[in-house]
């Protein structure tokens, strides 16, 4: 990864934009119009330093490990295909150099604190209430991870956090750089694809397969179809609706992975209120939301990979850059073996 020099904005003029958009379109979400207006998003909250938005300043690895105190929250993780929605409770945290883990089972995350770099405690005006939340943003400006607060959740905490974690500068001015992804990958002619299939096969463990990736100097998708289909197999990208709909008629427990640069989060457990509305696949269950855009799949797999308690099988989909949307797992216990039934519920899934 390396970030380009940085862009510095001109903020009144973005701010009048800003507003001219929300008057035209008062439920424009603010993700959407940082798109329209070139910038990040980041930008359009910080806008509001001062006012209903406080610049935060801390270790964040430290501040995740206070976010027990604020009770019953939603955690949203999204990327630009997927909103991963959770609520619950922090809980079972644990920090190591750059890596964080959240281990809870209503809250579960991974998060890769190196891509962390801004946090602000934000006011949303609802009309009828004010929602509170904390916002991350990596150093393009780009969201990585936000909690809420809900009507189960301790104010005075969030209070409490925002003064002792406020930042001395409450400036609207934020600097962003690009980002972009070191990679150094092979032309397929160049892999030692028997190699890569060797590995593959050796595998004892499912988080060995980054290493795996690594060693070979292979991209994600690049792999799948080199691997051939003795691991992974195409398959048609109406699977996920096919697949949740299977899933939740059997009230059958599911993983569902969703992240970004900066934070993968987690669902474990059945689905049961499955809708498409235009494009989005969602998932609208009391305490995990699910909202996909299915028209930006653009391809999907069942993947198979080795481990010491048999084998694992994943369904994955990616965009047209190769960059993950989502991952869908059964849940299993630590040390237990795969349900055949989800392995059945993968094989009949059209070939694409």
């Amino acid at each position: 990864m390396h970030q380009e020099s940085p862009q510095v904005l001109d903020i009144p003029p973005l701010a009048a934009r800003w507003q001219g958009l929300l008057k035209e379109n008062p439920k424009l979400r603010i993700r959407d119009a940082a798109e329209s207006l070139a910038v990040s998003e980041m930008a359009l909250v910080a806008l509001d330093c001062g006012r209903n938005v406080t610049r935060l300043e801390a270790d964040w690895g430290e501040f995740i490990k206070r976010l027990p105190d604020l009770g019953r929250v939603m955690v949203l993780t999204r990327n630009d295909h997927a909103v991963h929605e959770r609520k619950g409770v922090f809980g079972n945290i644990r920090v190591a150099g750059p890596m964080g883990l959240v281990l809870n089972t209503e809250i579960d995350l991974r998060i890769f604190l190196n891509r962390w770099t801004h946090g602000f405690a934000v006011t949303t005006d609802r009309g009828d209430h004010d929602l509170l939340s904390f916002q991350f943003f990596d150093a393009a400006g780009d969201a990585i991870h936000k909690v809420y607060l809900t009507d189960d959740s301790d104010i005075a905490a969030y209070n409490g956090l925002v003064s002792e974690f406020a930042s001395p500068n409450q400036s609207a001015n934020v600097e962003t750089k690009l980002i972009t992804e070191d990679t150094d990958f092979l032309p397929d002619a160049d892999v030692d694809v028997a190699g890569l299939r060797d590995g593959w096969r050796a595998l004892q463990d499912v988080h060995d397969f980054m290493a795996l990736l690594r060693k070979f100097k292979v991209a994600r998708t690049q792999s799948l179809r080199l691997a051939g289909p003795e691991f992974c197999r195409r398959v048609s990208n109406a699977s996920l609706w096919a697949l949740l709909n299977d899933v939740a008629g059997r009230s059958f427990p599911i993983m569902v992975f969703v992240g970004n640069r900066g934070c993968i989060q987690i669902h474990s457990g059945p689905v049961t209120n499955i809708k498409r509305f235009d494009e989005w696949v969602n998932v609208l269950d009391p305490d995990f939301n699910l909202h996909l855009r299915e028209d930006r799949i653009a391809e999907t797999w069942v993947v198979q990979k080795p481990t010491v308690d048999g084998p694992v099988t994943s369904l994955e989909l990616y965009d047209a850059a190769g960059d993950s949307i989502a991952t869908l797992f059964s849940v299993r216990g630590e040390g237990n073996p795969e349900n055949p039934d989800w392995r059945n519920m993968l094989a009949a899934l059209s070939d694409a």
